[in-house]
């Protein structure tokens, strides 16, 4: 069997959770001899991270790929139209244009027209009361 190839993610995932099984007094899947193991401080995580190494914990990722499908790529469109740059210029000027016209009919720009200040009326201690 091939040795699979995990990312840190899924590293970090099997390592955790064999490392679990192992400090709930799981049976080792290595065999590591009294001097490695007071190497590795007894901890589960290190032990874990052997038994990954070596390759003896049964466990594979399944990693799936999408499908292609034909519909989907018959909805692809490739633009063939070859417009110049000239054309292209002359085209965001009307645009320009038109933006700056329907901004004037709103009154957005161009006008000079002075706001109208609205004045609130000042309350009096007595009109509290």
């Amino acid at each position: 069997m091939d040795k699979q190839e995990f990312s840190k993610y899924e590293r970090a995932r099997i390592i955790g959770a064999r490392g679990l099984q192992i400090s709930m007094d799981a049976p080792l899947l290595t065999d590591m001899s009294e001097e490695e193991l007071e190497g590795a401080n007894y901890d589960p995580l290190r032990i874990a991270e052997r038994e990954l190494d070596t390759g003896v914990l049964p466990i594979s990722v399944n990693k799936p790929m999408p499908q292609k499908r034909e519909e989907d790529l018959g909805k692809i469109k490739v633009e063939d139209s070859k417009v110049s740059d000239a054309e292209k210029i002359r085209v965001e000027k009307e645009e320009e244009k038109n933006i700056a016209e329907s901004g004037e009919m709103m009154e957005l720009t161009g006008s000079e027209e002075e706001v109208e200040k609205i004045e609130a009326p000042v309350k009096t201690p007595e009109d509290i009361e």
